[in-house]
């Protein structure tokens, strides 16, 4: 009798176990059909813009749109690179790109181990203010600062481009707390020793605080590549203007005609780059 319970016991806790491993398959299905379903979500945008670039302006006319080109036209990418004279976007926009990312840097450094290390009067009365600012939309800033670089004959400069942005609230927080998560031993011991607070910031801090670096330093060149609405308004000569600005009018015919094809090709294109650092940077 005795035998017959552990036996049936058995069966019991292995049709338990087999329940469990179908559940756990089930949810493991599901999850994964989830994220399969979000990711086509998320690429399909992306898709449809690569599969435009390569039509023709009448296939994409068409009422009924194709999902993959009758007529594959790699020379829209070629058109678009002469029409929109894209080098000089992409030049103009690297620039700006990369001295106001390394001044912000050079700035978020050195306000963030200020706010994190040294002990001055009102320190955290500072903070305190300058968190405040986060507030306030940034929108409220642009009449006042298009009025103060103006007075400064900074329009049409790559200054106008660079100088209003160089500061970041967020960036210096952000750094700051990372900073004093480490040990203050370690700047007390450094003291003793003679270091100064130039060698101990970067011998120490920064190559401790390197991935909240590069992750600031990727938002800011992203920042930089896609700022639109401050450019156009200060900088929109051919000269000083930048990618999101140069596609804005670059495929307009003189009759108003879009040639859309050509259109999609520039902007894939410029949103290349953007998904290398991605691809690559994503850790």
């Amino acid at each position: 009798m005795s035998q017959n319970n552990q036996t049936m016991h058995e069966q019991n806790m292995q049709s338990v176990a087999t329940r469990q491993r179908v559940v756990k398959v089930l949810v493991q299905v599901m999850l994964y059909a989830f994220l399969i379903i979000m990711a086509l979500i998320v690429l399909f945008p992306f898709y449809w813009m690569l599969n435009s670039s390569l039509k023709t302006l009448d296939e994409y006319r068409q009422s009924v749109p194709t999902f993959w080109p009758h007529k594959v036209m790699w020379g829209n990418y070629a058109n678009a690179f002469t029409t929109a004279n894209l080098g000089r976007l992409f030049l103009n926009t690297l620039y700006v790109g990369v001295v106001s990312t390394i001044l912000s840097l050079v700035i978020t450094v050195l306000s963030a181990f200020a706010f994190a290390r040294l002990e001055f009067k009102g320190k955290n009365a500072l903070f305190a203010a300058l968190l405040a600012t986060m507030m306030i939309p940034g929108e409220l800033f642009t009449i006042t600062n298009y009025s103060t670089v103006t007075t400064l004959g900074w329009i049409n400069t790559y200054t106008v481009l660079i100088v209003p942005f160089l500061v970041s609230v967020f960036y210096i927080y952000l750094l700051r707390q990372n900073f004093l998560q480490i040990p203050n031993e370690l700047y007390l011991a450094a003291k003793v020793d003679g270091t100064s607070d130039i060698k101990y910031l970067w011998k120490v801090m920064i190559p401790l605080a390197l991935p909240t670096l590069i992750s600031i330093t990727i938002l800011k060149m992203m920042g930089a590549w896609n700022s639109y609405i401050w450019p156009r308004l200060v900088a929109n000569d051919e000269a000083h203007r930048l990618i999101t600005n140069g596609l804005r009018n670059a495929f307009t015919t003189t009759t108003g005609d879009v040639n859309y094809p050509v259109q999609m090709a520039a902007v894939a294109m410029v949103s290349a780059p953007l998904f290398l650092v991605v691809v690559f940077l994503r850790k």
